[in-house]
């Protein structure tokens, strides 16, 4: 009887060690579960919905509910102008639609500058940043940049007439660089950027200030523009640029000094005939 109590309890005992080992093991895979998902919570990206397109958007298109879709993005990074809601995007309703001024692939992301307003078409006057104005340009292949511009390239304006000194007389023709980086808006009629056929254009519509339109409207009147296209990436500050022919031809102007002569008095003297001038010193 007291082996059978005692293999009874030595086998508790193991049954109860075995049970204590499995019970810590379990533990210890439920503790580092815990932590893994800890962690994967702290890596998770907060998310908002966003609209984007459905397919590929071409300028001057309507944009219909049936051409964007809702995805999940990144809160941290959103872009400016984007649309959250379905008020936002369509704020009068699908009777009153947006107009594509901006090419769009599918999925990408709606954004303000990329379409007009509710109800406005894809004309100039929707492309215009506050308080700038439009103002059109005469060109020639020349002049033009033998019709290699695009609406939504930046361009460098100089101007070429007659130069006045300060005396009022012409000192030849001379040509300044007037404005810089100024974006253009429209070519012709076309305000299209996604164009990629070049044309001879007559007229090329910029984006300026008030100022600016004064500056450009004077020059126009005064001269002859040109144009010169800015690289896409250049960034580079340009100061002061203005050539006459003198420079051009590396001809030293040199400035003609008067010098005022010196006073001399003198002192005649009449001896018989004879008259005798005698130089002294002046006295003021």
């Amino acid at each position: 009887m007291r082996l059978i109590f005692g293999l009874v309890l030595v086998l508790g005992m193991a049954l109860a060690g075995f049970a204590v080992y499995m019970a810590k093991d379990y533990i210890s895979d439920y503790q580092a579960e815990l932590a893994a998902e800890r962690a994967a919570r702290q890596q998770m990206v907060e998310t908002i919905e966003v609209y984007v397109s459905q397919k590929p958007l071409r300028y001057g298109e309507k944009l219909n509910p049936e051409d964007v879709r809702t995805v999940r993005w990144p809160v941290d990074a959103l872009p400016e102008g984007i649309f959250k809601t379905d008020l936002e995007l369509f704020p009068k309703g699908t009777e009153v639609l947006r107009t594509v001024i901006r090419a769009m692939e599918k999925d990408e992301a709606i954004l303000a500058v990329k379409v007009t307003g509710p109800g406005e078409d894809a004309g100039v006057s929707s492309r215009l940043a506050k308080g700038m104005r439009a103002f059109a340009i005469r060109v020639d292949v020349s002049s033009g940049v033998s019709g290699f511009l695009r609406p939504g390239d930046r361009v460098d304006i100089y101007w070429t007439g007659q130069a006045l000194n300060s005396n009022g007389d012409r000192r030849g023709n001379l040509t300044k660089l007037i404005q810089t980086t100024v974006r253009l808006l429209a070519i012709d009629q076309t305000a299209d950027g996604e164009r990629n056929n070049p044309s001879i254009a007559r007229t090329v519509t910029v984006e300026a200030t008030p100022l600016q339109v004064a500056s450009l409207a004077q020059a126009q009147a005064t001269g002859q523009l040109s144009l010169a296209l800015v690289g896409a990436e250049d960034d580079e500050i340009i100061g002061a640029v203005e050539v006459d022919r003198n420079a051009l031809l590396g001809v030293e102007e040199r400035q003609v000094v008067a010098v005022e002569a010196a006073k001399v008095c003198s002192v005649r003297t009449r001896r018989g005939a004879e008259i005798i001038d005698t130089q002294i010193e002046c006295k003021e």
